[in-house]
């Protein structure tokens, strides 16, 4: 479907494109391409025009819901083009590690939840599921940050929430 892509980062964002996306990690990463996983946006016309107009067009964009990015998107760390691959929610990050698709560090931008169980940063509050799913990606041996933008220091998942039982 696609040539092979370089996964330069794995982040999972509820607000997928926006600023953050657009002026930070895309020249950072020197990113020519970036796939939406989402299963909301890929089934609603409206949302996808919507991330589709945001993006600068030397950009490619990719929409798709998380069963078929595992089944139909070549990826490969080191080779093809630079690549932000960006999770709606943490569920589906995990749902497509579960699947296949593997990668060993895991960006946690934006994550707003209004049943949340825990503040990890003004920018991440998770639900006791969203805990589970990154307790479960962790001791799969994904290494997890909490960094909105490049220039913040990476803050490591657990030592944020170190307090809280797990």
């Amino acid at each position: 479907m696609h040539p092979s892509l370089d996964i330069a980062l794995v982040r999972v964002d509820n607000r997928l494109v926006h600023g953050q996306i657009l002026e930070a990690w895309i020249p950072y990463i020197k990113a020519d391409c970036i796939i939406v996983v989402d299963d909301l946006t890929a089934s609603d016309m409206f949302r996808e025009t919507v991330i589709r107009m945001a993006v600068p067009r030397e950009v490619e964009v990719v929409i798709c819901d998380v069963d078929e990015f595992v089944k139909t998107i070549p990826y490969h760390k080191g080779d093809g083009r630079r690549t932000i691959v960006l999770f709606g929610a943490v569920a589906s990050a995990r749902r497509a590690f579960e699947n296949g698709f593997r990668f060993t560090r895991l960006n946690i931008g934006n994550v707003y939840n209004d049943s949340y169980t825990v503040c990890c940063t003004p920018s991440v509050l998770l639900s006791e599921n969203d805990i589970h799913d990154v307790t479960f990606l962790r001791d799969a041996g994904v290494r997890i940050e909490l960094r909105r933008v490049p220039r913040e220091k990476p803050v490591d998942f657990f030592e944020a929430v170190r307090s809280v039982k797990m």
